[in-house]
C-alpha cells in the first residue's frame, strides 16, 4: 500500500491548533510508511499573525481545506468532511464518493507531477529526528526545524499539541 497526504505547513495554515493536532502526529505517520507532503505558502516569506499562534482564525498564503483523495485507483472522495467525532457530530460538511479510475488516475498524476515541487516533504533521519525537504531549483533545502517558524512558534505549537482538545479539532 501506497500513502502519501499533503497537508498544510505550518506556515500555509491559518489555525495553528489545528495544525499542532497534526503535529503530534507526524512522527508516527512516518514511521508507519505514509509519504508527507506539507504546502508551501504561496507567498513566499510571507509573514503569519501572532495571533494565530492561540488557535484564532485568519488568512494565509496558502491553505488547504477540501480533502480529495483516490481508493485503489477506482475511487474517489471530494468533500470538507473531516474524518473525526466533531464533523460526523456536529458539522454539516459533506463529501461525494465518485467511482471513476478515469478521475482517480488523474488526481494520481497530478499528485505526481505537482505536490512535490509545491510542498515540503518531512522525513526521519536514520537517527530518528524529523527534518523536512523544500524543493528548490534543481536542488533541495533540508531545514533541521519546522520551515517558516521560530523557537516561540514551535514551542506555542508543542504546547497546543499537549491541550486535551482533540476532539474539538
Amino acid at each position: 500500500m501506497k500513502l502519501r497526504i499533503l497537508t498544510n505547513s505550518f506556515e500555509a495554515t491559518d489555525v495553528s491548533v489545528v495544525h499542532a493536532g497534526y503535529a503530534k502526529r507526524r512522527r508516527d505517520l512516518l514511521e508507519a510508511g505514509v509519504r508527507l507532503y506539507e504546502l508551501l505558502p504561496l507567498t513566499p516569506g510571507a509573514e503569519r499573525r501572532d495571533a494565530r499562534l492561540v488557535g484564532s482564525s485568519g488568512r494565509s498564503a496558502a491553505s488547504l481545506h477540501a480533502k480529495t483523495f483516490s481508493v485503489d485507483r477506482a475511487r474517489v472522495f471530494i468533500g470538507s468532511f473531516n474524518f473525526d467525532p466533531r464533523s460526523a457530530n456536529l458539522n454539516t460538511e459533506m463529501g461525494f464518493i465518485i467511482e471513476s479510475p478515469a478521475l482517480a488516475r488523474r488526481i494520481r498524476e497530478t499528485f505526481d507531477r505537482r505536490v512535490s515541487a509545491r510542498a515540503y516533504e518531512p522525513r526521519l533521519s536514520d537517527e530518528g529526528k524529523l527534518y523536512w525537504i523544500e524543493p528548490g531549483d534543481g536542488t533541495n533545502v533540508r531545514h533541521d526545524t519546522e520551515p517558516g517558524t521560530s523557537f516561540w512558534q514551535r514551542l506555542a505549537v508543542r504546547l497546543l499539541s499537549l491541550l486535551p482538545i482533540e476532539w474539538m479539532l
